[in-house]
């Protein structure tokens, strides 16, 4: 009998200067005693990985007890109907105008709101001709349709063209009643569902008990010595990211869709809401929508005249890409006359020594422009590097907007937006977080591990998205 020569005995070196069994070497080499350098500390190849910040500068946090959100916005003050037309010809002087595609801000109701004794202003569309006039009857035919008495002796707009008409006073003989009817204040209500959003991190025991030590500087700017818990960590900021970006590409599911199938109660398919709607939906949707990047003047006076028949802020920001953001930079420095080639844009008083600015912050023109690179557009594992459904930014209005909180029962003012997260006095879940197992000092389960869990429930309220822009490709 003897012992067999293979395998040997395994050379494992140890964490800790003692000989032991394990880490003897008996054919030492003179030549190979030398140890490469290694650096304790891990280099930050990448910078700051992190994009949670959008929220946090433009928004607001809010506790919510409820599973819906519900809030109120104003509807416009004056109406206007858009796509009329008219059905008597040149030489009329009253004539039954009917309305085809809806008022511009009456919610497309199919019950025309003028009233008797309302004048009124008819401009053709895409024409140079109009009337003024008085409005004599409303909903003889047919809900939809006005009659009006010109003021003019001919009707100047013709016949079977589309108008549109608003309400710019009224007039009465003497000695006559009143207004007959009054209108009712016109609101526009909303609502959106939190979602759960959930993260966990794990490690088993086994490889809790051997230790490595790893100097790290972290996006939250901690600096120090992690051991396991730096997996956590990265976590943890993953899962900060995943709340901002879960408020900003949220959707509602879709009637007889697979997500709100799975989402259903115990996945049985039972009709329930699912999704939320996030900021980049509801500015799709309820906003206004530019198709590529505004590269000039003019492309910026489109917008701001969208802005004019809208809210009309004065003040607003706009997030953006690199593209656009250079693309901002080049047109502001077409406007400097003495810039040839654009060498002295950004500061107009440089030398030879002086670094070239060659951006800029923002811009005034009719409102307050801001600009502001957004890293979660230009992140090469987001956004930063697809093509369809791209995003080249947003504008989002500053400041905040009076709405009627149906939670609090009154007008209050919020941020255009603005996160609300469910919480009451027991259960609060804005940010729990919470270690299980039986490693680490976990004593909960019989599991041989220690699993850090993540969750959230929050949703995120776009107010007067009317006044969003957001720029696809």
């Amino acid at each position: 009998m003897s012992l067999a020569a293979i395998p040997g005995p395994a050379l494992t070196p140890s964490s800790s200067k003692v000989p032991l069994k394990e880490n003897y070497i008996n054919n030492f080499d003179f030549l190979n005693q030398y140890l490469p350098d290694t650096y304790e500390k891990e280099f930050e190849r990448y910078g700051n990985r992190t994009i949670s910040a959008f929220l946090r500068m433009v928004g607001a946090e809010l506790p919510t007890n409820s599973d819906l959100i519900k809030w109120a916005e104003q509807g416009r003050l004056h109406t206007k109907f858009v796509g009329c037309t008219t059905q008597n010809g040149a030489g009329a002087v009253g004539t039954p105008v009917t309305w085809l595609t809806g008022g511009l801000a009456a919610g497309n109701n199919p019950v025309c709101n003028f009233r008797i004794g309302q004048t009124v202003f008819i401009s053709e569309d895409g024409g140079a001709t109009s009337n003024k006039g008085i409005i004599t009857s409303v909903g003889v035919g047919t809900d939809d349709e006005f009659t009006v008495a010109y003021y003019e002796a001919d009707q100047n707009v013709p016949a079977a063209t589309g108008c549109s008409v608003f309400v710019y006073g009224s007039e009465f003989r003497k000695g006559t009643e009143g207004m007959i009817g009054s209108l009712e204040s016109e609101d526009i209500f909303l609502e959106n569902k939190p979602i759960i959003i959930k993260d966990k991190y794990a490690v088993n025991g086994s490889d809790m008990a051997q230790i490595g030590w790893v100097e790290v500087s972290t996006e939250d700017g901690a600096t120090g010595y992690l051991w396991y818990l730096k997996s956590e960590h990265e976590t943890r900021l993953r899962f900060d990211d995943y709340l901002e970006m879960a408020m900003i590409e949220g959707v509602a599911a879709e009637a007889g869709s697979g997500a709100l199938a799975e989402l259903s109660p115990g996945g049985a398919g039972v009709t329930t809401d699912a999704g939320t709607e996030g900021m980049f939906e509801a500015i799709s949707t309820r906003g206004n929508v530019y198709s590529g990047v505004p590269a000039n003047l003019a492309d910026w006076d489109t917008i701001i005249e969208r802005l004019d028949k809208q809210g009309a802020i004065q003040e607003n920001v706009v997030f953006v890409n690199r593209d656009m953001s250079f693309a901002i930079d080049d047109m502001l420095a077409a406007q400097n006359s003495y810039g040839q080639g654009g060498t002295s844009y950004g500061l107009f008083d440089n030398d030879e020594e002086m670094a070239l600015n060659l951006g800029f912050k923002g811009f005034r023109r009719g409102y307050d422009f801001y600009k502001s690179d957004w890293k979660y557009l230009n992140q090469v594992t987001l956004r930063g590097d697809i093509d369809g459904g791209k995003v080249s930014g947003t504008l989002v209005p500053a400041g905040s907007t009076n709405v009627y909180d149906q939670i609090m029962g009154r007008n209050a003012k919020r941020p255009y937006l603005h996160v609300r997260y469910r919480a009451s006095e027991t259960e609060d879940r804005k940010y729990k977080t919470w270690i299980t197992g039986s490693a680490g000092g976990a004593a909960t389960s019989s599991l041989d591990a220690m699993e850090v869990h993540f969750l959230s429930e929050r949703a995120l309220c776009t107010m007067g998205a009317n006044n969003f822009v957001i720029f696809k490709d």
